[in-house]
C-alpha cells in the first residue's frame, strides 16, 4: 500500500494554491525532475486524492445571489435525501453533513426565502428545524497538514493502513485493508461480471 511522504504532501499544498502551477516549478520546490513531479501527481490522481483540477471563484466579484449558511437538523433516516436534495439548488457550493444529524450547505442563493426554495428541493417532512445565517464573507482554504493517506477498506470499511493492498479493476482503484478482504471482493467483483 502507498502512504505519504512529505514531497507527495509539499505538491499536495502547491497544488491547492494553484493547481495551474507548472510541474517545472513544483519539481523546484521539492527538489525533483518535473517528470518525477508528473508520476507523482499522476499517482496521486490515481489513489483518488486529486479528484480534479478547477477554479476557486472570487465570488465577492459577481452579483449573483445572497451568500447564506444554511443548517438543516434532519430528522433520523433522512439525511442523504435531504443532502441529495440541497446539492440540486442553484448557487449550493458546500455541503457538510455532521455527526448529529445537520446537513448544512453554503452558497449564494438567488432566492431569499430560504423555505420557498428548500421546499422545492426537498421534502419539509424531512426537516426538524433549520437556520439561516447572511454572510458577510467566506473562505476556504484546504490543507494537507501531515495527514496520512487512510482510504477506507472496499470490503470490510475498516481504515486501510501501509500494510493494505490495491487492486485496479475495469479501470477503477479499490483498497483493501488485507489480502483476504482484497480476494474476497475480487472474486465477488468476478462472479458479479460474468453474470452481466
Amino acid at each position: 500500500m502507498t502512504s505519504l511522504d512529505d514531497i507527495d504532501r509539499t505538491i499536495l499544498r502547491l497544488l491547492v494554491e494553484d493547481a495551474r502551477r507548472p510541474y517545472s516549478d513544483i519539481a523546484e520546490e521539492v527538489d525533483r525532475s518535473p517528470p518525477t513531479v508528473a508520476d507523482r501527481v499522476e499517482r496521486l490522481q490515481d489513489l483518488g486524492l486529486i479528484k480534479r483540477f478547477t477554479v476557486a471563484l472570487d465570488r465577492s466579484r459577481l452579483s449573483e445571489g445572497l451568500p447564506m449558511l444554511v443548517d438543516l437538523a434532519v430528522k433520523p433516516g433522512a439525511t442523504e435525501r435531504v443532502k441529495a436534495g440541497v446539492l440540486d439548488i442553484d448557487g449550493v457550493e458546500h455541503v457538510f453533513t455532521t455527526a448529529e444529524g445537520h446537513v448544512v450547505f453554503q452558497g449564494h442563493l438567488g432566492e431569499p426565502n430560504v423555505e420557498a426554495l428548500l421546499s422545492e428541493a426537498i421534502s419539509l417532512d424531512d426537516i426538524q428545524s433549520y437556520s439561516v445565517d447572511l454572510l458577510s464573507d467566506v473562505s476556504w482554504q484546504p490543507a494537507v497538514g501531515e495527514a496520512a493517506f487512510a482510504p477506507e477498506c472496499a470490503e470490510c470499511g475498516n481504515t486501510v493502513t501501509a500494510e493494505g493492498t490495491s487492486v485496479v479493476l475495469d479501470g477503477d482503484r479499490y483498497h483493501f485493508c488485507c489480502s483476504s478482504c482484497e480476494a474476497r471482493f475480487t472474486d465477488r467483483y468476478e462472479e458479479l461480471k460474468q453474470g452481466v
